[in-house]
């Protein structure tokens, strides 16, 4: 399997574990310095609004908050499915591989059917034979919009 096909099939796994629920595999993918942003339009976190800017501890709260079932904005839990496309090599850093790939997330919800779409940025790090999320950068196409909740995120 070459490097691009082992990193694509980590993303459709990290989109798949969160898909499903299954929120302490997909929290043991993040390095221990890991951060997860979605910006509101911004190009630095420090100095422009941003939807979700999560440092390691702060994604295990989410993941502590969502296994309680009494985080309210996911009471009862969104259905989603994520599709993962043109996931491109960006660049190498050392043991680090920066991953671009297009995205398009479809959320259930009593309120309605919700269509995501951006494209993400992963700093993916080299961790024996496959990788974990050095960081998670998510830049939705309508950011600039005012959105319903995206508690789905985790």
């Amino acid at each position: 399997m070459s490097e691009l096909e082992a990193i694509a099939q980590f993303l459709y796994r990290e989109a798949r574990l969160a898909d499903e629920g299954e929120y302490d595999a997909w929290e043991a993918l993040w390095t221990d310095d890991g951060v997860y942003w979605v910006p509101a339009g911004g190009a630095d976190p420090d100095h422009a609004m941003s939807i979700l800017y999560d440092n390691r501890s702060r994604i295990a709260l989410r993941v502590r908050q969502l296994k309680t079932g009494r985080r309210w904005a996911q009471s009862p839990p969104s259905s989603v499915r994520r599709l993962i496309t043109n996931v491109e090599i960006l660049a190498v850093d050392g043991d680090d591989v920066i991953v671009g790939a297009n995205f398009l997330a479809v959320e259930s919800r009593p309120r309605g059917t919700v269509v995501w779409a951006g494209r993400s940025e992963y700093r993916l790090r080299r961790d024996g034979d496959g990788f974990r999320l050095a960081r998670k950068t998510v830049r939705l196409v309508d950011r600039d919009r005012a959105l319903p909740t995206l508690a789905f995120l985790i």
